[in-house]
């Protein structure tokens, strides 16, 4: 069990991990020397073993998914959102257990939980290093093996306004819990693996500076920025409230944030690229922004794009 509060571990400069879900109502810490008994592994740029794991989807269908995205746009149309991040939950087949699915994923941030859900993300959600808090929105994916990728992601107009927008959300977040916010970085290229793909993906670092006492109110920082804007969006409490509407599933710890502080500084990622233990199987959920442009038959490859073991 998680025994104490992230400010009172924050203050004391006791190293800890950290999660939280999706709308960040359930905050949770664990000093880093008890992660054992609690069964939890989490990895920072870390690799795993090579592996060949087969997943087998089984998605929502193109017709179910398609009528989603329509209410989304109508949203948009009605100016309750601009940008909404849609999600859907997929059952898979693999004959890995969490456990080991966990230890074979080459992924920057990465996490299993208990026997509960296993994590490999791409995306950073913040840092707090030397009193200055980092944030580095990813938005806008790319096959790799497309002819001239990175010119057409960087060119493509929605992709421009989608990510302009998570931008703009999480500069605006920032300011909440930090001054003199800059955009030190923007729309710059990642490349990750996914599965037998490569992916590009772009990014952005946003960074503020925070007063020197700011670990006795860590936990009001987090829920501040919570739930992250490039897995809800913008305005981002009537998106909240469209997603949990239109998407039909909880989304649990799924697009919330994990991370830990090394007693000193503190570090974090989005939970995406997330597969879930259910009493009928795995489930793989995963998604993408939608905007008035978005094209349906696109999202939805994307949404299935997404799930894979790294």
């Amino acid at each position: 069990m998680a025994t104490a509060s992230l400010n009172s571990l924050c203050e004391q400069s006791i190293p800890f991990f950290f999660l939280s879900d999706f709308e960040g109502k359930e905050l949770t810490c664990y000093p880093l020397d008890t992660l054992a008994e609690e069964d939890i592994e989490f990895a920072f740029h870390a690799t795993g073993t090579p592996h060949d794991s087969n997943v087998e989807k089984y998605p929502v269908s193109f017709k179910s998914y398609r009528e989603k995205l329509l209410k989304v746009q109508e949203h948009i149309k009605n100016g309750e959102t601009y940008m909404l991040n849609l999600t859907q939950p997929t059952p898979i087949e693999c004959s890995d257990s969490l456990h080991t699915i966990y230890a074979k994923a080459n992924a920057p941030f990465k996490l299993r939980f208990r026997d509960q859900f296993v994590c490999f993300s791409p995306e950073k959600f913040i840092e707090i290093i030397d009193d200055k808090i980092y944030t580095y929105p990813m938005k806008g994916t790319i096959d790799a093996a497309l002819p001239d990728a990175e010119t057409t992601i960087l060119a493509d107009e929605k992709e421009m306004a989608e990510h302009l927008m998570v931008v703009d959300l999480l500069r605006n977040d920032l300011g909440i819990v930090a001054t003199n916010i800059r955009v030190e970085n923007f729309r710059y290229i990642d490349r990750i693996k996914a599965g037998s793909k490569e992916l590009l993906q772009v990014s952005s670092k946003i960074s503020g500076e925070l007063e020197n006492a700011w670990p006795s109110r860590i936990e009001e920082i987090l829920r501040s920025l919570l739930p992250a804007g490039s897995i809800s969006g913008t305005p981002k409490k009537r998106t909240v409230e469209i997603i949990k509407e239109i998407e039909g599933y909880d989304r649990g710890n799924f697009t919330g944030v994990f991370g830990y502080f090394d007693g000193n500084n503190l570090y974090s990622a989005v939970s995406i690229r997330f597969i879930e233990k259910t009493t009928g199987g795995l489930v793989y959920k995963s998604g993408g922004g939608i905007t008035i442009d978005s094209d349906v038959k696109k999202e939805y490859e994307e949404l299935i794009d997404k799930i894979y073991i790294p």
